[in-house]
């Protein structure tokens, strides 16, 4: 059984991996160069640039990860620092939606760009999964 879970997952990884490929190829170029943050429909309902494609991108291959890693290595749930009970999953949501807010206030506060915020909130989210 654990072969052709492995072996679906690896091709839906690889399914994934050249979603993300595709996507880059569809990234607009004015003059040559490619706008990043140009919008991938132009005239679309909806302003889908790079950034926002790869975000939801990154969210789908996380949940991927995280089912394959709850297929092949089951987990029990862990109390941490918080007193409640909590697993990869809910680490995940925890450390996902942290992210958020901390990355609005980061917008708020100090403005664009918002690489400074993301570096928070990736320290934030190791510290999430390792005590919380």
């Amino acid at each position: 059984m654990h072969r052709s879970v492995n072996t679906g997952f690896a091709v839906l990884g690889l399914l994934w991996l050249g979603f993300i490929f595709w996507l880059t190829t569809r990234v607009p170029a004015r003059d040559g160069v490619r706008d990043w943050t140009g919008s991938l429909n132009p005239g679309g309902w909806m302003a889908w640039t790079f950034p926002t494609a790869l975000f939801f991108t990154i969210i789908a291959g996380l949940l991927i990860l995280f089912t394959w890693l709850a297929i092949r290595f089951p987990e029990t749930p862990r109390k941490g620092v918080l007193g409640i009970m909590t697993t990869r999953g809910d680490r995940l949501f925890i450390s996902l939606l942290g992210s958020a807010f901390i990355c609005l206030i980061w917008l708020g506060v100090m403005g664009m760009p918002v690489w400074g915020g993301l570096a928070v909130a990736l320290i934030y989210a190791a510290a999430v999964f390792r005590w919380v």
